[in-house]
């Protein structure tokens, strides 16, 4: 049994997308994040650096939502979300994920919140380099959609393309957005047409992006 700690539209989003389409059993408790609930000591029991999510297996707390990505995939192996150990698709798989969370997830923190890395008085620098680095990113993973796609892996979807269609639609209130670019465009529509997208955006009550 799985339970979710989220925020909508948080890290905590393709977590929570992944439970529901692979009809995994799990309930949900939502933070509320300008009311700091995931600074609270309760929270901060669960998950010490005080970031969403949280995933509880059988009770026991998890973190990072990347982990938890490949943890719920190989907990239905039968949906094909995640090659098998052992199989040359699952180092691709792998590195994509690390990818992720190591290239392109950091930067829009950075991108966000600039000061934290580089001071008032150059906010705006840093927040421009953070965009630099997004869209360099953006810009290989779409070369190598166009190349070997529509998804990261080939013909098919893998939990690493809900990870990136999250990480997509955080870039949405940029200049220029992750959908500029088409390959990357043509991969975000093959997966919100997924019925657990909208089921998804009806349980954390989102509507931009749809």
């Amino acid at each position: 049994m799985y339970t979710l700690y989220y925020a909508p539209g948080a890290a905590s989003l393709a977590v929570h997308w992944l439970l529901i389409d692979l009809e995994l059993p799990h309930t949900l408790v939502k933070l509320d994040i300008a009311a700091r609930e995931h600074k609270t000591p309760e929270y901060l029991a669960l998950n010490p650096s005080g970031v969403v999510p949280t995933l509880l297996v059988d009770g026991k707390p998890m973190c990072e939502a990347a982990a938890m990505a490949v943890l719920l995939a190989e907990a239905k192996p039968e949906a094909g979300l995640i090659p098998a150990p052992g199989s040359a698709r699952r180092a691709e798989f792998l590195q994509w994920m690390f990818h992720l969370a190591n290239s392109l997830q950091p930067p829009f923190r950075l991108w966000w919140y600039p000061q934290e890395a580089a001071g008032e008085a150059y906010a705006e620098a840093g927040k421009a380099t953070a965009e630099a680095r997004i869209h360099g990113v953006f810009a290989n993973l779409d070369a190598h959609l166009g190349k070997n796609g529509p998804y990261l892996l080939g013909d098919a979807p893998c939990a690493a393309d809900f990870m990136l269609v999250m990480l997509m639609r955080w870039s949405r209130n940029m200049p220029k957005t992750a959908l500029d670019y088409p390959n990357l465009a043509r991969l975000a529509d093959l997966m919100k047409a997924r019925p657990s997208w909208k089921a998804l955006y009806e349980s954390e009550g989102l509507s931009e992006w749809a």
